[in-house]
């Protein structure tokens, strides 16, 4: 029934030095549907690819709005996702009452980091079966960080998780240059690009299975100005981000193509 006999809980190590529960876990974040994240100076997107388990069922839910400068996306368990999130509405709610102030997102990410390594050390607890991008802006600028079931965390520019993710995280890498300086609309453009080259070639990213998140600060003068909350596009509002995120890649593709038959023209030529 199990592969060896380090593997019945979470706090025994094998004699290479590894809790299998762990990596477990780890691969249930790996067979998740891919989720994206980018940072810029002034806003953070997270980008998802919602699945559903049978075409008579709703799509899953992947993009989690947990207060107005702080939101969450998912790839594995959606239900240990839940309890993460419920937990993180509770610490943002408790730090408004107590200090009157949002909660900074390095914080909120160390407490469930903190969590999450909490179930490695009892018997009777096991890892949560869930990766998670957690995007926000505090007073010291937008971040975004990942968060895996060990419990570890890591403020990241960019970064992919989820099922055929390292095609998504190619993408980011060639493009990684340009997110610093881009604004809201061609960082979600990105992001879309991104997800987009996770797909299968016989899919395709529609209204129904794609959703964006946004959040960050606006730009007056070349300043900071308001805060612009936690926006989750789904449904029909991800109309026009499609519509522009394929024709900016469509277009790309053509001066690929183009460019190529100019090189094979003149290679024939000489």
């Amino acid at each position: 029934m199990f592969r060896n006999n380090y593997d019945n809980d979470a706090i025994t190590f094998s004699p290479q030095g590894r809790i299998f529960q762990i990596e477990y876990a780890s691969e249930a974040v790996k067979q998740g549907s891919v989720t994206v994240g980018l940072c810029s100076k002034t806003h953070v997107v997270l980008v998802a690819l919602k699945r559903n388990a049978e075409d008579l069922s709703s799509y899953q839910k992947k993009i989690i709005n947990v207060d107005n400068h702080l939101g969450v996306s998912l790839a594995g368990l959606a239900s240990d996702a839940r309890v993460l999130t419920n937990f993180m509405k509770r610490q943002a709610l408790a730090s408004k009452m107590t200090y009157g102030r949002p909660i900074p997102v390095e914080r909120i990410v160390e407490q469930i980091g903190d969590r999450a390594q909490t179930n490695t050390q009892n018997y009777s607890n096991r890892p949560y079966g869930v990766g998670l991008l957690v995007a926000g802006v505090d007073d010291t600028g937008p971040h975004l960080f990942e968060f895996q079931p060990s419990g570890m965390t890591q403020e990241m520019v960019a970064c992919a998780i989820g099922a055929r993710s390292q095609m998504a995280r190619t993408y980011l890498e060639r493009n990684l240059d340009a997110f610093a300086d881009c604004g809201r609309e061609a960082l979600v453009t990105h992001g879309l690009k991104a997800l987009k080259e996770s797909l299968n070639q016989d899919k395709e990213l529609t209204v129904e299975n794609a959703s964006v998140g946004v959040v960050g600060w606006s730009v007056v003068d070349g300043k900071k100005g308001k805060l612009e909350g936690f926006k989750l596009y789904d449904g029909e509002e991800m109309g026009p981000l499609l519509e522009k995120a394929l024709e900016e890649s469509g277009g790309a593709k053509a001066e690929g193509e183009a460019e190529g038959e100019a090189q094979t023209e003149s290679m024939d030529t000489s």
